[in-house]
């Protein structure tokens, strides 16, 4: 964990409760309060923390069942649960949500976030109980933006939606029993129209965005952050230039050919999967020596990248380019164990590159992997429905004909 705890003074002068603040490596950031399940600021909400505060984001986490049982962090078996159950059950709302003004309040007054370029800017993203705080935090606090996951009961607050303040992203598992279709229904009709975003996620069930919980669906958790990471940069950054981070580490890969420079430009623990021959690695270590021994020093001299088009997300890059290459040399990532033939290849080829805050999470690269063995004369292309150059021809030519493959039926 990266983070300390703080205090925060009630606003009713009752006491005081504590907080887990998690804060960008660049020290600064826009603010980011997290609301907790009902198992308490345990090492899973901490970790999420961490994750948000790679994203860039100051994360303040406030324990919100203090007036209950200070300190709480449970795990998620059934004793556990029944214990989350009564803290949860002798919550007061109507506290609970002073209390995450105070935590938005406290946020605002660190160096990192009054630093940041939006300053004093603080969002709310919150999960299970803290999913419908969230909600309500938007109706009834000066939040500048709110993220629920799975939020219970909030189709029972609907009137509050009169009063909501800022922009709202809920994600909502089609098959989580706490929120049945018909308040799936419900929500999404209160809050059309309105300045908020409902997703529902079908197959995906209660707690689908814990890693590691017995309905943990990665897919959608993965759909869902990007969603929320795209809302929360549009009210309140950060904003990087996500090109330019791109265009220099694929300088760092084949044109100065640095590994240690190229892995700079990478989160701690990043993955790379060319996903027809999966190649890359996974973490640091792996990582790094993939690039070493079989990418950055391993590309024949006269490779180049040609680029077609690029689209720039909020969390991601997608390139669309061709890959140019004479095989002088073996290419273990691309053409493992294939000996040099000295033939020309030109591949469309496609990035999808993640980020997490200014830096590169993951790769997903993607090829035609017969087109390449084609134009190596590895495969017979007369009695396949494959084609080798041609593939790469057309994508700069759209006169060339088309269905050439489907002329060749008998």
């Amino acid at each position: 964990m990266n983070g300390r705890y703080i205090d925060i003074a009630a606003a009713d002068g009752s006491g005081q409760f504590r907080a887990y603040l998690s804060t960008p490596a660049s020290g600064r950031g826009p603010g980011l309060v997290m609301l907790q399940e009902i198992f308490g600021v345990n090492a899973t909400l901490r970790a999420l923390a961490d994750h948000y505060a790679e994203e860039g984001y100051t994360v303040l986490v406030p324990d919100l069942f203090w007036r209950q049982t200070p300190g709480l962090e449970l795990g998620y078996g059934p004793e556990d649960r029944e214990q989350a159950l009564a803290c949860y059950r002798a919550f007061d709302i109507a506290l609970g949500l002073q209390d995450i003004q105070s935590a938005i309040n406290a946020l605002r007054t660190q160096p990192g976030v009054a630093e940041a370029v939006q300053a004093a800017k603080v969002g709310v993203v919150g999960y299970c109980l803290g999913g419908s705080l969230a909600y309500l935090a938007a109706c009834h606090t000066d939040c500048d933006v709110a993220v629920g996951y799975y939020g219970v009961g909030i189709e029972k607050r609907l009137d509050d939606a009169a009063t909501l303040r800022c922009p709202l992203v809920l994600h909502i598992p089609a098959e989580d029993a706490h929120c049945p279709p018909d308040a799936q229904q419900a929500i999404t009709q209160a809050l059309a129209g309105r300045d908020a975003e409902v997703y529902i996620y079908p197959g995906a069930d209660h707690a689908f965005a814990r890693p590691g919980g017995d309905h943990f669906d990665k897919p959608s958790a993965l759909m869902a952050h990007q969603r929320s990471v795209a809302a929360l940069k549009r009210a309140i950054g950060p904003h990087f230039d996500l090109s330019a981070l791109w265009d220099r580490h694929c300088e760092y890969e084949f044109a100065t050919r640095d590994v240690d420079a190229t892995m700079a430009t990478m989160v701690a623990e990043p993955y790379v999967n060319h996903i027809p021959t999966m190649t890359g690695g996974v973490g640091y270590r792996h990582l790094h020596h993939f690039y070493s021994n079989f990418f950055v020093n391993s590309n024949p001299p006269d490779t180049r990248l040609v680029p077609i088009s690029r689209t720039v997300g909020a969390t991601q890059v997608v390139d669309e380019m061709l890959f140019c290459f004479t095989h002088t040399c073996e290419i273990p990532w691309m053409l493992p164990g294939v000996a040099p033939t000295g033939r020309p290849v030109e591949i469309p080829l496609v990035a999808i590159v993640q980020f997490r805050g200014d830096k590169l999470c993951h790769e997903h690269i993607y090829w035609d992997q017969a087109s390449v063995l084609v134009q190596l004369g590895l495969l017979d292309d007369s009695r396949l429905p494959v084609a080798g150059v041609a593939t790469a021809r057309k994508l700069l030519d759209e006169t060339l004909p088309s269905n050439a493959l489907m002329a060749r039926r008998p």
